[in-house]
């Protein structure tokens, strides 16, 4: 990771792409295609010429039943070839999420099928014991293929209308904005002017490291007038070749043999993380914490709790450093609120309305999916309360369970 030393590295590209306002973005408009040596049988027309009429007629709630084996899949395929919209598929856990996600990119093999659910193998939340004063630091392995199937659902939400998610409840949890996440992207054209240092400052800008000896997601590296990226939702890399400030040509070619796949005309390069802001943003957001902090810190010094102050200015003013010296932090999801500018009461904004158009499917038992997500609710309002209530964190902290 590149580290900058007296500004952070949010502030410090040059080169700026013109904004896009996401609600007016163009996105590829390829439509839906059920590709299968089957037509619908039996119940199947009829249950899904009246789930489209419901559904166009402005329904929200619209439930189709049947038994097991009964080809609920093969239904939700040709509704959402009649509908044409993206749409997210909601299911209880991450194996009968893998499962649909499987069925769908058979039945729509020309169309997106995204796989979106939670990207740790591991995961132990920081904890706090106020009888022993014992803190208990966040530990958690991430899956980086997981990850990387995050980041394609994103990107290709903000790249095209054919869009299909399948996600776990990991779903309802608040990313970054898609407009900060839309803003801090850039579109890139073969025979436009791009500054090549400006865009490597950009790319730093949005958490790719450079790397000219290991090449992995994530990275790049610079070989004279020739830039090479791997996007954090791409398992191709893709080649800049400049002439001058001039992008000459664009490629996608294997990251390990170098073989050209494909030449393009035109691609967009989308940050590293789903939590990215501008200086701008960035910086009120340093502000805010450092507001809500100084309230916080207040309270707790009022009620005599001198060592739970000291931990939380310590770990706080930490993180506030590692924000301004390189634009993000370990656990900046718990500051998402503030980098959001969101107010104290509104809640994170939900992955699902990253696209303003999206009928929602859920093809597996309701009961257990409303269930999964009540538990997830509960264990976040146990954790913020003791994170409160213990003066480890301030009161409006955004505790995050995946």
């Amino acid at each position: 990771m590149a580290f900058a030393t007296e500004h952070p590295v949010v502030a410090h590209s040059e080169y700026r792409p013109a904004a896009e306002d996401v609600e007016g973005l163009v996105r590829s408009g390829a439509r839906f295609e059920v590709v299968s040596p089957h037509a619908p049988a039996g119940d199947q027309p009829a249950a899904i010429d009246e789930l489209e009429r419901r559904i166009n007629a402005g329904e929200r709630d619209v439930v189709l039943l049947g038994a097991t084996g009964t080809g609920k899949s093969a239904t939700t395929a040709w509704l959402i070839e009649r509908l044409q919209r993206p749409t997210l598929v909601m299911e209880p856990n991450k194996t009968l999420a893998a499962q649909m996600a499987n069925e769908l990119r058979e039945m729509l093999p020309h169309n997106a099928v995204e796989y979106f659910v939670s990207y740790y193998d591991y995961y132990q939340p920081e904890a706090y014991i106020a009888q022993t004063d014992t803190y208990i630091e966040k530990d958690s392995s991430i899956n980086d293929d997981v990850e990387r199937l995050r980041h394609s659902a994103t990107s290709a939400l903000l790249s095209r209308r054919d869009v299909v998610v399948v996600a776990s409840v990991s779903c309802i949890y608040g990313l970054g904005t898609p407009q900060s996440y839309l803003d801090r992207s850039v579109e890139l054209r073969v025979g436009s002017e791009v500054p090549r240092d400006g865009l490597l400052r950009l790319l730093v800008d949005v958490q790719y490291t450079r790397n000219d000896l290991s090449f992995t997601r994530g990275s790049f590296r610079v070989r004279g007038d020739t830039v090479e990226i791997i996007p954090s939702y791409e398992e191709l890399a893709v080649r800049i070749e400049f002439f001058g400030d001039e992008i000459e040509a664009l490629y996608y070619l294997h990251p390990l043999t170098g073989e050209v796949i494909r030449q393009v005309d035109s691609l967009r390069i989308f940050p590293a993380t789903h939590y990215v802001a501008g200086p701008e943003r960035m910086a009120h957001a340093i502000s805010t914490i450092e507001g809500e902090l100084a309230e916080r810190l207040a309270e707790l010094e009022a009620q005599g709790k001198l060592l739970e102050a000291q931990r939380l200015r310590m770990r706080t003013n930490y993180d506030v450093e590692m924000m301004r010296q390189v634009g993000f932090c370990s656990g900046i999801e718990n500051y998402s609120r503030h980098i959001d500018g969101r107010g104290p009461v509104r809640l994170r904004r939900p992955y699902w309305t990253t696209s303003r158009r999206t009928s929602c499917s859920s093809s597996t038992s309701r009961t257990s999916l409303c269930r999964r997500s009540a538990a997830c609710t509960r264990v976040i309002s146990r954790a913020s309360a003791t994170w409160s209530n213990t003066g480890s964190g301030c009161p409006r902290r955004a505790t995050t369970a995946r």
